[in-house]
């Protein structure tokens, strides 16, 4: 078997559906090979929790017409031309952390990374595919943009169902990663790989909290992580619905072997939450249900969570 193969995957995901199998697919966003280290890391223990589809994908610059016509021109003689386009050293890197971590085959892995393999898909778009021994296939996507539009591009067209991106010092890109893209989106935020972590599982009466609950199940197990479910009122009372929706979730949590409690807590959302994460917690939380025009001039809860936060967060989207 080749160690790199294009394949039809669009059609196996749709075999899959027709034989009942749901497969979920996951799209890590890797930058610098300096800093995507834990953004990589996290994102392929919980793809395996999950026993997802991966695609790893390098957003670089775009590329000039020029240029995209030169590296055309040499794509079939890269080796010698030395002509990598922007971003193959890190997708090459990404390579190399599948391989000693186990997530390819010994097969799909023994030629090693083979940059002759990308298959141009279209100006700014290439690829390559692996046999994924711990998780489903995994893909290489070197793309060149706009981060944001092509991200979401990539996102529309293979129907991701979580994006995994770092934290970028840029806090308004990282905003709009979150309200631009449809699938649900887990922020890598100041992860420390040495850190004891536990979970923080905002529970409500909205209509996308049990999705959230069943994610945080996956990456509670994925990181053997306690788990704190907290129910926040503005008000002196909770409602019954609310209520329901914290013992529901303590009802699944201990059902699915984690070790759990339930606070009910008095306050302001986001600064209750901040204040019990601290560094030391993945919180997990279902998206705003407000409409797009009052997020854009309000803002919504899981945001303000994001940009107060001082650790990893996921945002499930319905």
């Amino acid at each position: 078997m080749e160690a790199i193969c294009n394949v039809n995957f669009g059609f196996i995901y749709h075999f899959k559906i027709l034989l009942g199998v749901t497969i979920m697919k996951f799209l890590i966003a890797i930058g610098s090979k300096k800093y995507s280290g834990p953004t990589l890391e996290v994102g392929m223990r919980i793809a395996n929790a999950f026993n997802a589809e991966v695609t790893i994908v390098y957003v670089g610059e775009k590329i000039g017409a020029f240029s995209t016509s030169e590296v055309l021109m040499a794509q079939e003689n890269l080796q010698n031309w030395k002509l990598d386009r922007q971003g193959v050293d890190v997708l090459e890197w990404a390579f190399d952390f599948l391989v000693q971590n186990e997530y390819v085959s010994l097969d799909s892995s023994a030629d090693g990374f083979n940059v002759e393999k990308l298959v141009q898909t279209d100006d700014d778009r290439c690829e390559v595919f692996l046999e994924g021994n711990r998780t489903q296939e995994v893909g290489l996507i070197l793309r060149n943009g706009d981060i944001i539009q092509q991200l979401r591009d990539e996102v529309n067209k293979r129907a991701f169902d979580v994006t995994i991106i770092g934290a970028s010092k840029k806090r308004s890109m990282t905003h709009d990663l979150i309200q631009y893209i449809d699938s649900s989106i887990f922020i890598v935020n100041n992860y420390q790989p040495d850190h004891q972590y536990k979970m923080l599982l905002a529970v409500n009466d909205a209509p996308n909290t049990r999705k959230a609950v069943k994610y945080g199940v996956r990456v509670a197990q994925a990181f053997d992580l306690f788990t704190t479910a907290v129910t926040v009122s503005g008000t002196a009372d909770f409602s019954e619905n609310c209520k329901k929706a914290s013992a529901w979730a303590d009802k699944f949590l201990r059902r699915s072997g984690i070790e759990n409690k339930i606070h009910l807590e008095h306050g302001k959302f986001v600064e209750t939450m901040s204040t019990i994460a601290g560094d030391n917690h993945i919180i997990v939380m279902g998206s705003s249900t407000k409409s797009p025009l009052v997020k854009f001039f309000k803002g919504s809860k899981p945001l303000k969570v994001m940009e107060n936060c001082k650790c990893p967060v996921l945002i499930v989207k319905e």
